[in-house]
């Protein structure tokens, strides 16, 4: 073999060798740019998906909150309506309460007049009978605006509907027992507008028990 061949292969050999080298540089640089790619021992595909995966969480408690706001929002604005229902029926049951409080002393004189009547009079019977007439008109008109009469004649003494005005002993009926209705007393749909007025029973040496 003749030098001029001999250097031509050196030089070949050279190339190759350089050739792996290179390779081996790529390789290695492969390598490290895979090692960057990797976080926290995960790969960027996966880094992702988890990154996804917490915005999706936050995305999710996001909606829960707004979704709670929304349902607390709707029931306010339900109690609100039924307040002002509520305000607005009560306008309309007790709007009369001052004007009806005005017509009690036409019923406490048609009722004194009945009461007061000779019925047995020939004369003032067919008076009697008018003005019982009237009576049971007027009454029977408020009542259908929400009025109603307090007679608790015989009942047991009730301090939110009844103002005691005198006592009286007796062993015929229990203690804190109606014995007699001075004037009758009124409500306006359940609402005491004024109380009756009574007389009620004790037992010797005891007083009226206001509390039964």
């Amino acid at each position: 073999m003749s030098n001029d061949q001999k250097t031509e292969n050196k030089a070949e050999n050279t190339l190759v060798d350089e050739d792996l080298v290179e390779e081996l540089h790529v390789d290695e640089a492969s390598a490290e740019e895979n090692d960057a790619e990797s976080v926290d021992g995960l790969t960027v595909e996966q880094a992702q998906i988890q990154s996804l995966e917490e915005e999706l969480a936050i995305a999710n408690q996001t909606i829960a909150g707004q979704k709670d706001s929304v349902i607390r929002a709707k029931a306010e604005v339900d109690n609100i309506r039924k307040r002002a229902e509520a305000d607005v029926d009560k306008a309309r049951k007790f709007a009369l309460e001052k004007f009806a409080g005005e017509l009690l002393p036409v019923a406490d004189n048609l009722e004194r007049a009945m009461q007061s009547a000779d019925v047995e009079n020939e004369i003032v019977k067919p008076l009697f009978e008018g003005v019982e007439l009237t009576q049971k008109s007027f009454i029977s008109t408020l009542e259908k605006f929400g009025l109603s009469v307090v007679d608790p004649q015989g009942e047991t003494f009730n301090p939110e509907h009844h103002q005691a005005m005198s006592m009286q002993e007796s062993a015929d009926v229990p203690a804190n027992t109606v014995l007699a209705v001075m004037q009758k007393g009124y409500l306006l749909n359940g609402r005491l507008l004024r109380p009756a007025m009574v007389m009620v029973s004790r037992v010797p040496s005891e007083g009226v028990d206001t509390t039964a």
